[in-house]
């Protein structure tokens, strides 16, 4: 066994010889409750929305290029995240991510993003696309759309920004 496996166990067990018994007995039930709550990692939300110009969805089943831009106008960096709406009529038909594909140019190829829907709504997720754009600098970020099964609907880009 490596000797820092062994001096990291004789630290720890040096550790728990030195706590008091108190230590070692069952909290109180209400106690408990709050020991045994899971924290949940705080995850930060968007504050605001940027839409950017929107266009009918394609009816031919051509790959169409979408160009998300955005400029940080501020004195101070921001993050911010693209992202592409594909939205279906109010009435329906609704749209399922297998009715489109869409992909982001990144490093010099295309890469496919998955899609989520909700309520006929198709979107990019927010997570996977944070990024901190430093002041007065500009965000350009390339899809590529390619309609799979025609469908009215609305390709809605927007980025959203972060506190």
């Amino acid at each position: 066994m490596p000797t820092t496996k062994l001096l990291g166990r004789a630290l720890a067990l040096t550790a728990l010889a030195v706590l008091p018994a108190a230590a070692f007995t069952l909290p109180s039930s209400a106690a408990a409750a709050v020991v045994s709550a899971p924290q949940a990692p705080a995850v930060a939300v968007p504050v605001s929305f940027v839409d950017l110009p929107g266009s009918p969805l394609p009816t031919d089943h051509a790959a169409h290029r979408i160009t998300v831009t955005y400029r940080n106008g501020t004195g101070a960096d921001q993050t911010v995240a693209p992202q592409i709406l594909v939205e279906s009529p109010d009435r329906g038909p609704f749209l399922s991510p297998s009715d489109v594909r869409l992909e982001v140019l990144s490093g010099g190829h295309w890469r496919t993003v998955p899609l989520a829907s909700q309520t006929g709504t198709l979107y990019t997720g927010l997570t996977s696309a944070k990024l901190v754009l430093h002041s007065h600098h500009t965000l350009t970020q390339q899809y590529r759309l390619t309609v799979l099964r025609t469908s009215p609907g609305t390709v809605q880009p927007r980025v959203a920004l972060y506190a």
